[in-house]
């Protein structure tokens, strides 16, 4: 934007302040304006450039076709200039006859008599100020259009050379204005021209602070619209030195969708309860998540910071007692029972699956080594063996049957990782050969061993029903009726631990044999205790260590997880037209419904539409497809009649457990691959939420007010 008219010659910047007026986006209407000016290079411009850097003052235009109030002087909607002076405007034709502007000019001077003093000077002072106030929101808005590209494409602000605090030098943000500059950004010019800078390093984390907030803003608005919703949290990462626990939340929306926000990162210094109450007061009171409407929630840490989350849950289920404890859909039952164990055994198999996973999406030739190792140790079992290849290239590290199948390929793996750390052929570069030789430790680690075997064993009983409670609505529906006998098994195997027990130790030994891996007592243990004068036996020392401990953490697990007002809201999925149509016989039980009974639209005509919803579905038309999924249930035209039926149907739409449409589970993911591959240097709390929500649509305008009101300092260009 100019701070003169663009009409050549105007000398309305001479001869005193003016109202200008912006060029208008209408295409037709623009080139109108700029033939009108006369002005070549005008006719080039786009009507967008027209409109954000360019004005014509008051003086050309018609007074009817300029419309003033208390509040503010505009033009209107179909205004085209059309007074000029000759002298600036030779052309005939185009322009108006002198008289007329001599006319005119004389009713405004007459007009100004008439004004009291003080009123000429406080009506010159505002529209002194619009220009430049104008001029100043371009600024901003043109610094915002910048680190939104880089927020969208997950390009960090500044370079790995910047160093300085107080200004960007050669990052990423200040080589955008410059380019911006050198494209004809008039305003962002003149602002280095004056400043000899654009933006210090403090103005970019004041915009990147703002931006935040409005992003932040918009996601609270979109919650609050669709009422109910679930929080979810994932493991805890590090930035800057700090530990952070990221927050996403659940909720479905307006057109009945499953969605999944990511709503930034919570702080987590601090420990036990104090903690606890930090973090919700954050969520509460600086995020503005009203907790009365949260109905569930789910979390997947792991590690040292495990009873750190417990001390979370519980403070926030005894807040809210409707945040039902959940499992969390993007985790697997068995990987998230088996995550939370503190168990060096448990842990020491769980960070070693990760490094094989890690180790293995680094090149398809090592993949290729690994399925090279199984083809040896199943020689007479060809179709076993490519179905373990087919696996191993998937993530199976992360599936429900991860402890079965790394027992199936572990010689295979371990004789694999070795050839490549012995690297004789030399094609494995260093890195890769030192990244083999610690999963080869790993493996060759009888702990790790007894940890595999006892693990696989406890999760064989838990896997069929971890896979159905996570799959479509049928399975789920299955998996409820189904936990008794799982918790059964369960107990059973507690109450026979020492036979149990010896079966384990047995495979182990046996496989550790086969590996000419030593059969020993963990060596931390051995240190800690080496002045007791009893011989430490190797099998009670698994089973009190490790056995126990596993099937006594299963299930608490399962039952903290699976409590009655969790199952009660998963037996909700016999609404489902499928579910009811293979069991019609029987109708969906109200009490399970009754749980949220304050939830509904109208709790006395539940009974009788559950009915008729019942004989709806039950009906099964010949040839007819029923709908299978609690998408496909929400997407019925038919569920606007049952009032009742669909605000069910939506509240558990928001429960963590039901694993979300391949359509809409597209967040988490994003957030997975923008934290593994954005360098640890770079990352950012504040940008991660930008780049994760760039599509909430954000208004630039309201982003430059709420920036000039959080920073009246940054005042007005002068």
């Amino acid at each position: 934007m100019q701070n003169r008219c663009a009409v050549p010659n105007c000398t309305s910047s001479k001869s005193g302040p003016l109202l200008f007026f912006r060029f208008p986006r209408d295409p037709e209407r623009s080139k109108t304006w700029a033939e009108k000016c006369q002005r070549q290079d005008l006719m080039d411009k786009s009507p967008e450039q027209l409109f954000r850097f360019y004005r014509l003052c008051g003086k050309h235009f018609e007074p009817s076709l300029i419309d003033s109030d208390t509040q503010s002087t505009v033009l209107k909607d179909d205004a085209i200039p059309t007074i000029f002076d000759t002298l600036s405007q030779p052309q005939n034709g185009q322009v108006k006859c002198s008289k007329e502007t001599t006319k005119e000019s004389e009713t405004e001077s007459k007009g100004r008599k008439k004004m009291k003093k003080s009123q000429v000077e406080t009506a010159n002072k505002d529209v002194e100020t619009v220009p430049e106030e104008q001029e100043y929101k371009e600024y901003l808005k043109s610094l915002f259009e910048v680190l939104i590209l880089l927020a969208e494409q997950g390009i960090p602000p500044t370079r790995p050379g910047d160093t300085k605090q107080d200004v960007l030098g050669s990052g990423n943000f200040q080589a955008l204005l410059e380019y911006r500059m050198n494209c004809g950004d008039e305003v962002l010019k003149k602002r280095y021209d004056i400043n000899k800078e654009c933006c210090s390093s403090a103005q970019l984390n004041q915009l990147i602070e703002v931006f935040e907030k409005c992003i932040r803003s918009k996601l609270l608005e979109e919650v609050k619209q669709n009422v109910f919703f679930s929080l979810l949290t994932d493991d805890l990462v590090k930035i800057s030195g700090e530990w952070y626990l990221p927050l996403f939340v659940r909720f479905v929306d307006k057109s009945n969708y499953q969605r999944e926000r990511f709503f930034g990162f919570l702080s987590f210094e601090g420990d036990g309860e104090t903690l606890a109450e930090k973090l919700l007061s954050e969520i509460t009171d600086n995020w503005g998540l009203d907790m009365e409407k949260c109905r569930g929630q789910a979390h997947s840490c792991s590690g040292t910071h495990l009873r750190k989350i417990r001390t979370f849950a519980a403070t926030l289920i005894k807040k809210y007692p409707m945040a039902v404890l959940t499992l969390r859909s993007t985790r697997t039952l068995n990987i998230s029972m088996a995550s939370g164990m503190a168990l060096s055994g448990v842990q020491l198999v769980m960070s070693t699956f990760k490094k094989i996973e890690s180790f293995f999406s680094q090149s398809p030739l090592l993949q290729l080594e690994l399925e090279h190792a199984i083809s040896i140790f199943y020689p007479d079992k060809e179709e076993r063996a490519n179905e373990l290849k087919e696996i191993c290239r998937t993530s199976w590290t992360t599936g429900h049957d991860a402890f079965e199948v790394a027992l199936e390929i572990l010689e295979a793996l371990l004789l694999c990782v070795d050839s490549v750390h012995d690297n004789e052929d030399m094609r494995w570069n260093d890195q890769v050969t030192h990244d083999a030789l610690e999963i080869s430790k790993a493996l060759t680690d009888f702990e790790f061993v007894m940890a595999l075997v006892v693990l696989k064993n406890v999760m064989t009983l838990t896997r069929a029903f971890g896979k159905n409670v996570q799959g479509n609505a049928t399975d789920a529906h299955f998996a409820v009726s189904s936990l008794k006998a799982v918790l059964h098994s369960l107990k059973e195997v507690s109450d026979n631990i020492d036979v149990y027990h010896e079966f384990w130790n047995d495979e182990a030994v046996n496989l550790a044999g086969a590996m000419e891996i030593q059969v020993k007592v963990p060596r931390s243990f051995i240190r800690k205790h080496q002045s007791e004068s009893r011989t430490i036996q190797l099998e009670s020392y698994y089973k009190h260590n490790l056995s126990v401990f596993v099937v006594d953490h299963v299930i608490k697990e399962m039952n903290e997880l699976f409590c009655d007002e969790h199952l009660k809201t998963l037996r909700c999925l016999s609404l489902v037209p499928a579910v009811i149509e293979q069991h019609k016989s029987t109708e969906p039980e109200e009490d399970n419904i009754q749980v949220f009974k304050d939830d509904i639209p109208n709790a006395a005509t539940l009974s009788a539409e559950l009915h008729c919803w019942w004989v709806k579905w039950s009906k099964k038309g010949k040839g007819e497809t029923l709908p299978s999924s609690l998408h496909e249930t929400l997407q019925l035209a038919d569920v606007k009649f049952f009032p009742n039926m669909h605000a069910v149907l939506r509240l558990i739409g928001v429960l963590p457990t039901l694993a979300l449409e391949d359509s809409v589970n597209v967040v988490y993911k994003h957030y997975k691959m923008y934290m593994e591959n954005m360098p640890d240097k770079f990352k950012s709390k504040s940008l991660a939420v930008l780049n994760m929500n760039c599509d909430i649509g954000y208004d630039l305008d309201s982003m430059v007010d709420v920036y000039m009101k959080t920073y009246p300092e940054g005042g007005v260009v002068s």
